[in-house]
């Protein structure tokens, strides 16, 4: 079992920035990758970025140039630079990832993250 522990959501005003950071249980090298996705309210669960076991990275149009998703590998986390943030990045935000071997699957609790305008 991978337990994922989200952390760094709040309160924002538009044009502000947060850090999100997801703290894997295990070596996030025997994970195939780890991402973020977000849904907000009435609306479906979209994928935001992810990052892979290599270290490729991807990201959602409507967040392109605005977030970053790294790793600090040692402590087995991945984060999620917010920047230039916008209303409509309101959403709660889900660590998610994907085990070697088994292939299982495993999500966060989520975090709140609300914009201002």
């Amino acid at each position: 079992q991978v337990q994922l522990v989200e952390s760094g959501g709040g309160l924002v005003q538009a044009g502000g920035s947060l850090r999100l950071s997801c703290a894997a249980s295990v070596n996030i090298f025997s994970l195939k990758h780890m991402g973020w996705y977000r849904q907000a309210s009435g609306k479906q669960r979209e994928l935001v970025a992810v990052i892979t076991n290599g270290g490729s990275t991807n990201y959602a149009d409507s967040v392109k140039g605005r977030f970053t998703i790294s790793r600090e590998t040692a402590k087995n986390t991945v984060h999620l630079g917010m920047n230039s943030l916008k209303p409509e990045d309101t959403a709660v935000y889900y660590c998610t990832a994907k085990r070697l071997g088994s292939g299982s699957e495993y999500w966060g609790q989520g975090t709140q993250v609300t914009v201002s305008s």
